[in-house]
């Protein structure tokens, strides 16, 4: 993976710049239904499992060699969901950075179901 992390409070990090080709990720988006179709809206690809115990079962299902890039609102939930992760035993797992209010600001492609 060519992508540039850095540690944002200890938490392994990409910005919206290194994330704009998503390719190679599995996307978790970890905001609430709610959220996830509204009007940020989501990254296409995304799945989306709510932080808490739909996370936590869902990692259960996953290779912990699997990248994972965690997204939310604002960058703030998936460094939790991240951080839950490595302490899950996961290896290359990421926070992005500004969240979907970043993806937006960046004019990227969002998806509304």
């Amino acid at each position: 993976m060519t992508k540039k992390s850095f540690l944002k409070d200890g938490v392994p990090t990409l910005s919206i710049g290194d994330v704009s080709d998503v390719s190679g990720f599995l996307l978790v988006d970890v905001r609430r239904t709610e959220e996830f179709n509204a009007e940020l809206g989501h990254i296409k690809g995304a799945v989306l499992k709510t932080l808490g115990p739909d996370l936590e079962n869902y990692l259960e299902t996953l290779d912990r060699q699997t990248n994972i890039l965690f997204i939310c609102r604002s960058g703030v939930r998936s460094a939790s969901a991240t951080l839950q992760a490595i302490n899950n035993g996961f290896t290359n797992v990421f926070n992005m950075e500004g969240g979907m209010l970043g993806w937006n600001q960046k004019g990227f492609y969002t998806a509304q179901n």
